[in-house]
């Protein structure tokens, strides 16, 4: 029944500072951030560049996360996604073999 896709995300902003959001329309999100609709926090604080994204089959799980990663301070997140940048770097590879 649940057809979209739901997904936790992080931007870097202009002034180096961390967001993480949910959504189900990424593209869309990333618009609204843009146009200085999206998040308060978000708001003059462009422009910004996703560095990290984790997909979720329900919106409880990605809710979820989302929560977890926005109790973690600023080394945690780095971690996080040093990690997932790592995960994304490989995966391109293995693809040109």
């Amino acid at each position: 029944m649940d057809e979209m896709e739901h997904m936790v995300y992080i931007l870097k902003c202009n002034d180096h500072s961390l967001y993480t959001g949910y959504t189900n329309n990424l593209e869309h999100r990333l618009k609204m951030h843009r146009e200085g609709k999206g998040a308060k926090y978000t708001r003059g604080r462009g422009p910004f560049q996703v560095v990290y994204i984790e997909k979720f089959a329900t919106k409880e799980e990605a809710m979820k996360k989302e929560y977890q990663i926005k109790q973690l301070g600023r080394k945690g997140k780095m971690v996080l996604i040093r990690n997932w940048l790592k995960e994304v770097m490989q995966n391109e590879g293995s693809k040109e073999l």
